[in-house]
């Protein structure tokens, strides 16, 4: 999950050469809900005896009454946390990204904090103020050289703030439905009822869009979005909420910030400075901190 989560920063980098990010995003959801559809009817079928009307198993028996919270997880989750997402690391850099990523740890906390879930210690808020810090030394780097979309910006770096609150919220809120409900299951709400939301956006944005002029690399890069991280990514994610803590599973964003900057070096030949790393190891301190405290 982890790796298909790092990869996911240059694959984004390189569909972002030929999709606009609205119509990017829009693809990518309505491509990850029909990829659901079929594994969410499988699962429906197989709970079914023969000759039988088909029906939910005890652990997936959703009613009317969970469809407002499914699409709200949708909303939050998949709908705005891929849109930011993907505007964003249309106007910054991957280890920006990568690095503001790693601080869903931090949102998770203010989220269960609010909600009276968790307590927030003196130790804890320390942390937060450091890892913020850590954001800010990144934002008052010079700016590297390289094309406009490899640039950080405080625009750009704004968009994937928001994309790791959003995702954080989907945690948080998501931790209760999980105990009752098949990712799958929500899985396929929030992908199908968030291609629906964005249905107007995405055939506004295709109206005139040369599709055929789109390279191997560019579809390639799109079905990657849908199937690996969008689907088989937050399957992973949902069933580790049914096991561990929601704070603990965020915890493994940690791995995201190097296998995603190696592999940004690698692809995109990004730069990766000390002061950079300066700025990154502030904020993993704030981060640990949080966690520990």
């Amino acid at each position: 999950m982890v790796f298909f989560w790092s990869a996911n920063y240059i694959i984004g980098k390189i569909a972002l050469r030929e999709f606009a990010p609205l119509l990017a995003v829009g693809l990518r959801i309505a491509l990850a809900g029909l990829l659901m559809l079929p594994v969410y009817l499988s699962q429906r079928t197989a709970a079914s005896p023969v000759g039988k009307p088909a029906t939910q198993p005890a652990s997936d028996a959703w009613t009317s009454r969970d469809v407002p919270m499914l699409l709200y997880l949708g909303l939050f989750g998949v709908t705005l946390n891929q849109l930011f997402f993907l505007i964003g690391l249309s106007r910054t850099s991957v280890v920006h990204s990568v690095l503001i990523i790693a601080m869903t740890p931090i949102f998770v906390l203010l989220i269960a904090a609010a909600i009276k879930q968790e307590q927030i210690t003196p130790r804890k808020a320390s942390g937060m103020l450091i890892a913020f810090a850590g954001v800010a030394i990144l934002n008052l780097l010079p700016s590297q050289p390289g094309a406009p979309g490899s640039r950080p910006t405080l625009l750009g770096d704004l968009f994937i703030f928001l994309a790791a609150a959003t995702f954080s919220l989907f945690t948080v809120l998501g931790k209760k439905v999980s105990l009752r409900l098949s990712s799958i299951t929500v899985n396929t709400f929030s992908y199908v009822g968030g291609a629906l939301a964005l249905a107007p956006v995405t055939i506004w944005q295709a109206r005139d869009f040369p599709f055929a002029r789109v390279s191997a690399a560019g579809w390639t890069s799109l079905v990657y979005m849908a199937l690996f991280p969008s689907v088989i990514c937050y399957l992973i994610y949902y069933y580790a909420l049914t096991h561990i803590s929601a704070s603990r599973v965020s915890a493994f964003s940690y791995l995201q910030p190097v296998i995603a900057t190696l592999l940004a070096a690698i692809a995109l030949r990004e730069r990766v400075t000390l002061p950079l790393i300066a700025g990154g190891a502030v904020i993993f301190t704030g981060v640990v901190l949080t966690e520990r405290g």
